[in-house]
């Protein structure tokens, strides 16, 4: 589908006529997708450093550490991504290294990032759940900076959104798009809310899903900063993190058209992690919460 410059959010009366993908560099094409994950990462190293000093820690071990968890969370993010689409990647291998275009699936760099941590305090000696409690404050700013990757892509939206939706998200098409390339239920639903076919209307609209999760994340984050003075044991902020991310992701994730689905099951894959994983984590802290006042 080749969609136009513009985006609207009619409701909130913000037009954006000349919104590109990528701009030129001495005639090098750069994405924004790119530029702003860039952004996203070394805005989570900073307030990982920021952390690591207000707790006594040497912050210079969180940028080595940043190093490698960076480099493996993209491949892990990319992998997740490409194992679920391997219908497609099975046909089109040299696409598999292409992120330009977006597919990066965070769940996968989340698994990877706690497994390099772990492997890293290891041989660094330190403490695992300390520093996962540190490093998560960089991670989940990360996402939700990372997020606006997906409003320079025009992905990662949900159905189609009612006209009194206050964050209604309209995609104009550019004069040679792809109806074939808009999802089925994005069709189907802007035909029925305008009574005629989509090659007519000109655009989708749609719910701003990638908004809805960064906003969520923000949330999550002041909460996160407001309360890991009062935590009981190292690694509870993380798990935090797993709670309140994991319900986000859940409701969320049910809104998108672009879901990545599980075989046999046909379940999707990040709404199903999320429960599961948002489930454990809260059973956890109660178990280790418990502990802790027993032992008081």
């Amino acid at each position: 589908m080749i969609l136009s410059t513009t985006i609207q959010f009619p409701n909130l009366h913000i037009n954006i006529e000349h919104l590109p993908k990528s701009f030129s560099v001495f005639g090098f094409d750069i994405a924004f997708y790119g530029c702003i994950i860039a952004l996203g990462m070394l805005a989570g190293i900073a307030i990982v450093c920021y952390e690591a000093k207000r707790t006594g820690q040497d912050y210079n071990q969180y940028i080595d550490f940043a190093l490698y968890a960076i480099v493996f969370s993209v491949i892990g993010a990319r992998a997740y991504y490409v194992i679920f689409r391997w219908s497609y990647y099975s046909a089109h291998p040299t696409e598999i290294i292409n992120i330009r275009e977006g597919g990066l699936a965070i769940y996968g760099g989340v698994i990877v990032a706690i497994l390099t941590c772990f492997i890293y305090t290891k041989i660094k000696k330190m403490s695992f759940p300390k520093v996962c409690d540190t490093a998560i404050l960089g991670l989940i700013l990360g996402q939700i900076i990372g997020r606006w990757g997906n409003f320079f892509n025009r992905e990662a939206f949900g159905g189609v959104a009612r006209d009194k939706n206050p964050w209604a998200m309209r995609i104009y098409f550019d004069e040679n798009y792809d109806i074939s390339q808009v999802p089925d239920v994005v069709k189907n639903g802007m035909e029925a809310l305008r009574g005629k076919a989509l090659s007519e209307i000109g655009y989708i609209q749609v719910q701003p899903t990638f908004l809805y999760e960064s906003l969520w994340n923000l949330f999550v984050l002041v909460l996160m900063l407001i309360f890991r003075r009062k935590k009981k044991f190292d690694g509870e902020v993380i798990l935090w993190y797993l709670i309140g991310y994991g319900i986000g992701r859940a409701v969320i994730e049910g809104m998108r058209t672009d879901q990545l689905i599980m075989p046999v099951t046909g379940w999707p894959v990040s709404q199903t992690l999320s429960i599961v994983v948002a489930t454990v984590a809260v059973i956890v802290v109660i178990v280790k919460r418990r502990k802790i006042a027993k032992a008081e």
